[in-house]
């Protein structure tokens, strides 16, 4: 017998899933996302990126449209866009690591856009939400597009696509041309994020998720797309990944949903430097002037060091972007700030004489035994050379907001409201406080998207 294709058990498998079949630890943590995708993306909204994006979405109407974070209204495919850039652009989403880094909580825009268009509730957006992380989560587990030299946000034109799918409430075989259409047409190249990175690091998933988004709405309407996309001749394994097989999707009984095994992040930065910042912030109580450091040296896994330690722009940034994806500035920066925030990636800062000269003492190091820990762990061990002589060393393995050392709800909470009062006040953040906890009771989708008008 021959297998079925795997589009085609990925749209089984997304048609099947209900919401009443998810545990109430799952719809918890689908709670928390939003509540930390929605901070993070009103964190963002000083971005130039974003007023760049915006400026060219509200340019656009569709009928039915779906609503922008900061306001206005335009296609769903343009919303998804614009949302999703200011959930991703500070760098301070989820994470899940695995053959495949990434950031499942991009998804969400797309959840949120299409939820908006066709006016789901709240236990649908929850089910679409699990649909993403599980497809894009499992994706990850079965093959690296890194290592071949492309972008993680690859995968997310699939994932994407399904929980549009879901929320059209297409049936299997639409779904699979919907995911034939999302693989065939957005391959992302990893130079995205190489060398100096730019402006398009925070939206490169943006735009996979909008054309996820696009091929739902083309399935939708009867478009057919080419087929077998992951096994076929010229197909995703072909090009992309090689052969590879997806371990069995969660039922929510005998296996766990992926959602669950992702992590909120604790500092606003790439995520494999968590383990150096936490390492360096509990040294930091023992350094009284950071002038003392005669050098600073990382031991770590290879996926840091070849993400974010080892082009010569990290240790020169001129972008915040490249400084958020900067293993020696943001360990430095730690050491000598005694926090890393929003304020440790301001022009101002990263291009400080005095910050800079400590970044240029960092070493980074690839080690063969905290390799053989990842990506179970992301285990780094610093060690800080002082003028005196003395060596203060730390490993972190499970920084904090790792699913082995979860931040607990009030950090997350913590969290959002640091991003969002600022900019509207502690009255409107527990209103969208209130509407992320009660997320499971939300009458339509509509009404989370203008809590951040």
């Amino acid at each position: 017998m021959t297998a079925l294709p795997l589009a085609n058990r990925l749209a089984e498998y997304g048609c099947q899933l209900r919401f009443e079949q998810l545990p109430v630890q799952t719809v918890h943590e689908v709670k928390r996302r939003f509540l930390d995708s929605l901070g993070t993306a009103a964190g963002a909204m000083s971005a130039d990126a974003y007023s760049i994006a915006r400026k060219c979405a509200l340019r656009v109407r569709g009928e039915p449209g779906a609503g922008l974070f900061g306001g206005g209204q335009s296609s769903v495919e343009w919303a998804t866009f614009v949302n999703g850039l200011l959930i991703r652009y500070l760098d301070y989403n989820d994470t899940y690591l695995s053959l495949e880094p990434a950031h499942p909580s991009d998804n969400l825009a797309a959840v949120l856009a299409v939820g908006d268009m066709v006016k789901a509730g709240g236990p649908a957006l929850i089910t679409a939400a699990v649909l993403a992380y599980e497809i894009q989560c499992r994706l990850c587990d079965a093959a690296s597009l890194r290592k071949h030299g492309f972008d993680h946000v690859t995968y997310g034109a699939l994932s994407s696509c399904a929980a549009a799918c879901k929320l059209l409430e297409l049936d299997t075989v639409k779904t699979t041309h919907a995911l034939g259409l999302a693989g065939v047409c957005n391959v992302a190249l990893r130079q995205t994020r190489a060398g100096e990175l730019s402006m398009w690091k925070g939206c490169a998933f943006a735009n996979a998720a909008r054309n996820g988004v696009f091929a739902a709405l083309l399935a939708a309407e009867g478009m057919t797309g080419p087929a077998p996309i992951f096994e076929g001749e010229v197909g995703i394994m072909k090009l992309l990944t090689g052969p590879f097989e997806l371990h069995e999707l969660g039922d929510g009984a005998g296996r766990p949903f992926m959602i669950n095994q992702t992590y909120i992040k604790f500092w606003p930065a790439e995520y494999h430097s968590q383990s150096s910042i936490d390492a360096a912030l509990q040294l930091r109580a023992d350094i009284d002037d950071p002038q003392k450091i005669q050098s600073i040296d990382i031991h770590t896994f290879n996926a840091a060091v070849d993400i974010i330690g080892k082009d010569p722009e990290k240790w020169r940034p001129q972008t915040r972007e490249t400084a958020d994806h900067s293993l020696p500035y943001c360990t430095a920066a730690a050491l000598m700030d005694g926090e890393v925030t929003e304020a440790q990636f301001a022009p101002s800062r990263f291009r400080d004489p005095a910050l800079l000269a400590l970044v240029a003492k960092v070493k980074v190091h690839r080690d063969a035994a905290l390799n053989e820990r990842y990506p179970r762990g992301i285990p780094s061990r610093l060690t800080v050379t002082l003028s005196d002589g003395r060596k203060l060393v730390r490993e972190v393995e499970f920084p904090r907001g790792h699913a082995q050392n979860p931040m607990s709800d009030a950090e997350v909470e913590h969290k959002f409201r640091t991003l969002v009062e600022p900019r509207y006040g502690k009255e409107r953040a527990d209103r969208i406080l209130a509407a992320c906890w009660g997320l499971d009771k939300l009458k339509e989708a509509g009404e989370l998207v203008r809590l951040l008008d």
